[in-house]
C-alpha cells in the first residue's frame, strides 16, 4: 500500500531538468535521509531525466512525467517518457553505450544504478520508456540503535 505519492509533469526542456531534481529532493525529505542520500537521488533523477531529454523526443515540447512514493523506507521513483523508446535496453544500459553523439559519455544507466539500490528499465519501441528506481532509506532511529 502507497503510504504517500506525488506526480509532476513538465515539458522535455533542460531548464526543468533541476525542477524536478529539487521536487523529489524536497518529497524524500519526509523520510529524514541523510545529506548523502538526497544527493544520490538528486543525481539519479538528474540523469533518468536528461536521458529523456537528450534521446526521447524529436521535438523539444513533448512532456516528461515523474511519478514518486513512498512504501515504508523506501522511495520509488518513476521517470516515464512517451517517445522514440530504446530499441535494445540491455545494449543502452551498457557503460559508454551512447546513441548522443561524442559529446555523451554513455553513463547514464550507470550512473543511475550506481546512486540507487534497484534500477529497472522497461521500454517500447515507438511507446516510451518507464526507468524505476528504488532508494531504501534508513530511519535513523534504527541507524542509532544499529551504530
Amino acid at each position: 500500500m502507497r503510504k504517500n505519492e506525488m506526480k509532476l509533469e513538465f515539458d522535455s526542456r533542460s531548464c526543468n531538468e533541476g525542477f524536478a531534481r529539487v521536487a523529489v529532493a524536497a518529497f524524500l525529505t519526509q523520510l529524514n535521509p541523510t545529506l548523502e542520500e538526497v544527493a544520490d537521488v538528486k543525481t539519479a533523477v538528474s540523469e533518468a531525466v536528461t536521458n529523456v531529454i537528450i534521446h526521447a523526443y524529436d521535438r523539444e515540447e513533448e512532456k516528461v512525467l515523474v511519478h514518486c512514493w513512498i512504501e515504508d523506507e523506501t522511495l520509488w521513483i518513476e521517470v516515464i517518457d512517451h517517445g522514440r523508446g530504446i530499441a535494445d535496453v540491455a545494449q543502452a544500459m551498457e557503460p559508454l553505450y551512447t546513441t548522443g553523439g561524442e559529446e555523451r559519455s554513455g553513463l547514464g544507466f550507470s550512473v543511475m544504478e550506481s546512486f540507487t539500490d534497484r534500477l529497472r528499465v522497461v521500454s517500447h519501441k515507438g511507446r516510451g520508456t518507464v526507468v524505476t528506481m528504488e532508494k531504501y532509506i534508513m530511519l535513523r532511529e534504527r541507524q542509532a540503535r544499529q551504530d
